[in-house]
């Protein structure tokens, strides 16, 4: 496995570094402490995961975060000393998959990733179509006409399941098990502003959604399409 680390904090590398080690010994690691290096190794060395900080000497977190996004759908966990709400909605909104926050347990975060590959390579559908939509769960992309749109690991699987259900409504409580596994309590807003995240994506209006539909008190549903 290829772990890219973007962090300035010597310390939190080295710490990450060994934990991956121990851990996964046959994984490559890379890291750089500057944004931009970050985007550049992002692209050229396509790392099967992105360890990012926020807080970056040379530019924003969430503006490397957003341009890795424009084309990598990479699992991405973002590691901050921030925690307020604002920051968490922000992060996700800009295609983070995970949120921890500094000072953060080794084991947490390694579960945390483990628990992304999980899912994804025990997927039972690899594409399908959802009215002029083709969703490929393999690639994490969905594509519409000429328009190819890349999802977050997180969207893919929530998305995923959804469809693996579908005209069946799913709970937050349901969905976010799935993502999460045994870590999901309390991890429901952050569902929330997921979903928010993918309609923007893929519906035509946002706010108005036709393919990912909320069942009032009972969660989430795609709807069977004539």
């Amino acid at each position: 496995m290829k772990i890219l680390i973007i962090d300035d904090d010597p310390g939190i590398v080295e710490n990450l570094e060994l934990t991956f080690k121990v851990s996964w010994p046959e994984s490559e690691i890379r890291s750089t402490g500057s944004g931009d290096q970050g985007i550049y190794l992002a692209e050229t060395h396509q790392p099967d995961v992105i360890i990012l900080d926020l807080g970056l000497p040379d530019i924003n977190g969430l503006d490397v975060l957003k341009k890795i996004r424009l084309f990598s759908g990479v699992p991405i966990v973002v590691l901050t000393v921030k925690n307020e709400e604002n920051t968490v909605v922000k992060a996700i909104s800009s295609g983070a998959d995970e949120f921890i926050v500094k000072p953060f347990r080794q084991m947490e975060l390694l579960a945390r990733i483990n628990a992304i590959f999980r899912r994804k390579h025990t997927s039972s559908l690899s594409t399908v179509n959802l009215g002029p939509m083709v969703i490929d769960f393999v690639l994490n992309t969905v594509t519409s006409g000429s328009k190819t749109i890349k999802l977050t690991s997180v969207e893919s699987i929530i998305l995923h399941a959804l469809v693996s259900n579908i005209g069946q409504h799913m709970s937050c409580a349901e969905l976010a098990r799935h993502v999460w596994g045994d870590e999901s309590q309390n991890y429901e807003d952050n569902l929330r502003v997921h979903i928010r995240h993918l309609r923007q994506k893929i519906e035509l209006d946002a706010s108005n959604p036709h393919y990912i539909i909320t069942i009032t008190g009972m969660g989430y549903c795609v709807p069977k399409l004539d």
